[in-house]
């Protein structure tokens, strides 16, 4: 019996750890880029890119994947919790239940989509030349109010008036479906590297993720993390869409969703708080 107490013991730091609370960012914006594997988005030629000068200054999920293919269910999974049976890119789709800006609406926070080149705030239609409602989740509950689906038109320049946690989609040409890695990488630098810089001095989190992979790599894809209360480096636990969307809820003390019930949050990633 002895034993058997020492041996508890031993444990009790261990499950503290692993218990430990995760932070509460003040704002995190998701930045959800298409299709390209981790090995083509990590690749060492691409070694002076913007987004391999994030994943130096975060953290970098080595072993992070999507849950579907095509593009659309991963989007309802990260979004909602669940792909809704949906195994296509078809539009329009309409949902009701649970939904992450639900969740922070119902504890007094709040969440907003900003869509890359879509024509105005709440618009509905399936696609606007490069702009395309399969990658905008949001749009597919039609109990949420405009004021969620956005245009990046509307990303404000105080990033201090960001919702508490924000989507960012950018177009088909910025996002790599249609336009190249280069491209993609310029849009970032330009448009996101202002949050980036302006999150580390105010509490705040950026999200770079793929919906999916080419079809070459198992649909694993790279996952990088930036801001002040993350540890530098490289981790390999294993994550999804569903880890991320338990992460963003437990942030904020938020009941889990859908499939995100039965992920754990990211863990072992964050400084000292």
């Amino acid at each position: 019996m002895r034993y058997l107490i020492i041996i508890l013991l031993a444990l009790i730091p261990a499950v503290n750890a692993r218990a430990a609370p995760l932070p509460r960012p003040d704002h995190v914006i998701v930045v959800i880029e298409e299709n390209r594997s981790y090995s083509q988005i990590m690749d060492k030629s691409k070694s002076d890119s913007y987004i391999h000068l994030l994943a130096h200054r975060g953290m970098l999920l080595t072993q992070s994947y999507a849950v579907s293919h095509p593009s659309q269910p991963n989007y309802l999974a990260l979004f909602s919790g669940s792909t809704q049976g949906i195994l296509d890119d078809n539009c329009p789709l309409y949902f009701s239940g649970d939904n992450l800006a639900d969740s922070l609406s119902g504890k007094g926070l709040s969440f907003a989509s900003f869509s890359d080149l879509m024509p105005v705030a709440g618009y509905l239609k399936c696609y606007a030349g490069p702009y395309q409602r399969k990658h905008n989740p949001a749009a597919n509950w039609p109990g949420l109010p405009s004021s969620v689906n956005l245009t990046f038109d509307d990303f404000p320049q105080d990033f201090s008036q960001l919702p508490t946690v924000s989507f960012v989609i950018p177009d088909q040409r910025n996002d790599m479906h249609d336009g190249s890695f280069a491209t993609a990488d310029e849009w970032l630098k330009i448009h996101i590297g202002p949050y980036v810089e302006w999150a580390f001095r105010h509490n705040s989190l950026a999200i770079l993720t793929w919906d999916e992979d080419n079809g070459s790599d198992g649909n694993r894809i790279a996952t990088i993390l930036v801001g002040p209360m993350v540890k530098t480096g490289t981790s390999d636990q294993r994550v999804d869409h569903y880890n991320v969307l338990r992460t963003l809820l437990d942030f904020y003390g938020l009941p889990a969703i859908n499939a995100a019930r039965d992920a754990e949050p990211i863990r072992d990633i964050w400084k000292k708080h």
